[in-house]
């Protein structure tokens, strides 16, 4: 058996993969390009986009990458881009406006997309991606939820899709080592967020200030809220029964609060293998770039010559309902995920805006999943996906304005 090459050797002479970067000015797009700066030679950044809120820090990226194009979501940012670009000399670097630009751009054909903006506006980027045959470096897990069977069926080759959520890039290391067919479950950990411990009672009068507050990780302000009700846990569950064609039922969520061990995969024969490292997002970042390859250096790993402790906890499902209800939505219908996603995203604007309380976002999406038909998912499309998405945030609105 031949010796596999090093991954910090392997590839070396190889020419610099080409990447495309959406969600650049966000947390997970500033800590890729953080890679990219560590990896002088093995990437070439070639456009960025972004929601359009930082245009300052987007054309700051834009000229120390040297990309060819930018985009913004916000077309009403498109003067003070062009200004804020021509100040550093980039007056011809293509510039690209509108809810549409992500999407031109992530068709391009770059070796690798990063699709790291949130929400369900990642869908088409994602599906844009995949037909120009890219890698794609999956951050967006809205889009596969939502798309589901679209976007599986987007895909053309194996490992297309290279997960960099940091649960599912530990069950996709994890699963190196067995076949699928060896797989008796994915065990997905969850750190608890802020509110781990609480009941109900406890969580009627929690404020934005709190759920905010998470523990381990720095995030955007709607994963975090998704983190502290444990709809992000929810999402997660969807995301792994398509990435990796494992039953809803056979998909296990714990608590682990040092948020050390990512998530696991249990064998039939007892085995189950975890993946661990110290919670930094550039490990998985640094994966979904270079896949199948590792780079080297990446993040600090964990110091086996200290004294540590890891705890693993049940799920209270009563306090944290959103759980059960992914693994309802994942099997009603093909459209019933993006009508939780969707719901959702309307329930924590609501809630970050200060006009429903904490515990009214699931209760919300529970009552909006109830009330959708669904379609099957041998008939969906792109338009039954978007017009469920409407119809869901629609009747959200309708829900959370009475509340």
């Amino acid at each position: 058996m031949h010796e596999p090459a090093h991954p910090s050797t392997a590839n070396r002479a190889a020419a610099p993969r080409t990447v495309t970067i959406l969600g650049s000015t966000g947390s997970i797009g500033t800590q890729a390009l953080d890679v990219v700066r560590r990896h002088p030679g093995r990437f070439r950044v070639d456009a960025l986009s972004s929601g359009g809120g930082e245009v300052g820090l987007l054309a700051a990226q834009a000229a120390e990458l040297g990309v060819a194009a930018v985009a913004v979501a916000n077309p009403m940012r498109e003067a003070a881009l062009r200004e804020a670009l021509a100040a550093r000399g980039l007056d011809r670097v293509e510039v690209l406006t509108g809810p549409g630009a992500a999407t031109e751009l992530a068709g391009r054909g770059s070796d690798v997309v990063l699709n790291g903006v949130t929400g369900s506006v990642g869908l088409r980027p994602t599906l844009a991606a995949l037909a120009a045959g890219s890698t794609l470096a999956l951050a967006n897990k809205e889009s596969l939820v939502v798309g589901g069977s679209l976007v599986k069926a987007a895909v053309r080759r194996p490992d297309q899709i290279v997960p960099v959520d940091s649960e599912h890039s530990a069950i996709a290391q994890a699963l190196r080592s067995g076949t699928h067919a060896e797989v008796r479950r994915l065990i997905l950990t969850a750190s608890g967020g802020p509110f781990r411990g609480r009941s109900r009672d406890d969580l009627k009068a929690a404020a934005p200030r709190q759920a905010l507050a998470h523990p381990t990780w720095s995030m955007g302000p709607v994963v975090t809220v998704n983190s502290a009700s444990l709809m992000n846990k929810g999402l997660e569950l969807i995301e792994a029964h398509l990435l990796f064609d494992v039953p809803v039922d056979d998909i296990t969520v714990v608590v682990h609060p040092q948020s050390v061990v990512h998530s696991m995969v249990e064998f039939v024969d007892g085995s189950t293998i975890a993946q661990a490292s110290p919670p930094d997002m550039r490990l998985p970042i640094a994966l979904g770039l270079s896949w199948p390859d590792r780079l080297d250096p990446v993040a600090a790993p964990c110091d086996w010559s200290q004294a540590a402790a890891w705890t693993f906890e049940p799920l209270d499902e009563g306090t944290f309902p959103a759980v059960r209800l992914a693994r309802a939505a994942a099997t009603a219908s093909a459209t019933h995920p993006a009508v939780f996603n969707a719901a959702n995203e309307q329930g924590v604007a609501a809630f970050l805006g200060g006009r429903i309380g904490f515990l009214d976002i699931v209760d919300t999406v529970e009552r909006v999943l109830g009330e959708h038909d669904g379609v099957a998912p041998g008939a969906v499309t792109l338009d039954d996906v978007e017009a469920a998405e409407v119809w869901a945030r629609a009747r959200a609105d309708e829900l959370l304005d009475r509340r």
